[in-house]
């Protein structure tokens, strides 16, 4: 593994002085063991990789309180805004071609695709200011709650610098691990992205078109089904029995417990509800299958709404309607200035 130390080593270990390292956290030595047991890595070179990497307790305080826990009406404004229908509009434009090869391939619509890049990264402007070393290291020995999953990211993470010659002391991403353009986690990376523009080389970090094949077939893995909803607002609800909130029904027997959406659906259709208090009270809508499919990107039922209904947003827009309302003179540079 081609790890670039001596040269960042000094600054690394200055902006970080203040933080304590990572190299004493329980667990660290065994795993360094497993790496160098199942993967072969020099143990050397990992020992120095986890003396530069450092606790981070910032990164168990912001995963310990994720933004789903705010109100769903300012959830729902940070993510489905004008400044991200604008550049979700811009970046639609400029990647038509390339949207609806994916739309072919995979099967999962364009808007759905703009709506998870918009939701992630605002089009690859917001990719993480946390090391991500630091961030999967400080989760999988200070996180018990998820120290498993966040140990296999970081084992990933490992196995993915060495497939991608990446720098580990230098790359940036969330609080959670989940880097690029796309923001997946280290596993997914290596599982489900593409060269999507043909230059034989899968770069989520600054190819538009490899994140736009790789949101396509990230779904498409986890069951998108083509031409099928994702979501129906229902005329009425119920609250959900004890046990039975993600259970699916068919739309004939939600109809028998009264439950009905607003635009006619095949009653052999199975969704389950979900419901979001708004201001006149609870707002209720079926999920259907696809709906969960993006709950696979981040288990949450607030962002698999706030991806659908950026969606349907971008989608009602059009990218060459609005952008023809947009004065000739004016660059793509100068609309997105205004709308920031």
């Amino acid at each position: 593994m081609k790890i670039i130390l001596d040269a960042i080593c000094g600054l690394a270990l200055f902006l970080a002085s203040n933080l304590a390292c990572s190299a004493a956290l329980p667990g660290i030595p065994e795993f360094i063991d497993e790496m160098v047991s199942r993967h072969h890595f020099n143990r050397a070179e990992l020992v120095s990789v986890f003396e530069h990497a450092q606790h981070r307790p910032l990164v168990i305080e912001a995963i310990s309180r994720p933004s789903t826990i705010k109100p769903w009406l300012l959830y729902r404004q940070a993510f489905v805004n004008r400044k991200r229908i604008q550049l979700g509009l811009l970046f639609w434009n400029k990647y038509r071609p390339t949207l609806r090869r994916a739309e072919k391939v995979y099967g999962v619509p364009q808007e759905i695709i703009v709506a998870v890049i918009g939701v992630e990264t605002i089009y690859g402007k917001s990719m993480g200011n946390f090391r991500v070393l630091d961030a999967l290291t400080t989760l999988a020995f200070d996180y018990p709650a998820r120290s498993v999953f966040f140990r296999e990211e970081l084992e990933n993470f490992l196995l993915l610098a060495q497939e991608q010659q990446f720098d580990l002391l230098s790359l940036r991403g969330s609080y959670a691990g989940a880097l690029g353009i796309p923001q997946f986690m280290p596993s997914s990376y290596r599982k489900y992205a593409v060269d999507f523009n043909g230059n034989h080389k899968i770069d989520l970090l600054r190819e538009d078109r490899d994140a736009i094949g790789s949101v396509a077939n990230y779904l498409h893995n986890f069951g998108w089904l083509s031409n099928e909803p994702v979501a129906q607002i229902a005329k009425n609800g119920i609250e959900p029995l004890p046990g039975e909130a993600r259970k699916f029904r068919t739309m004939t027997d939600w109809a028998v417990l009264g439950v009905t959406p607003v635009k006619a659906t095949a009653p052999e259709k199975t969704a389950r509800l979900v419901d979001f208090t708004v201001e006149q009270g609870k707002e209720f809508w079926l999920a259907f299958n696809n709906f969960d499919v993006i709950t696979r990107y981040n288990n949450s039922d607030f962002y698999a709404m706030t991806v659908f209904q950026l969606a349907q947003e971008l989608k009602a827009a059009g990218p060459v309607k609005s952008l023809a309302t947009v004065s000739a003179k004016k660059s793509d540079r100068a609309v997105i200035a205004k709308v920031k």
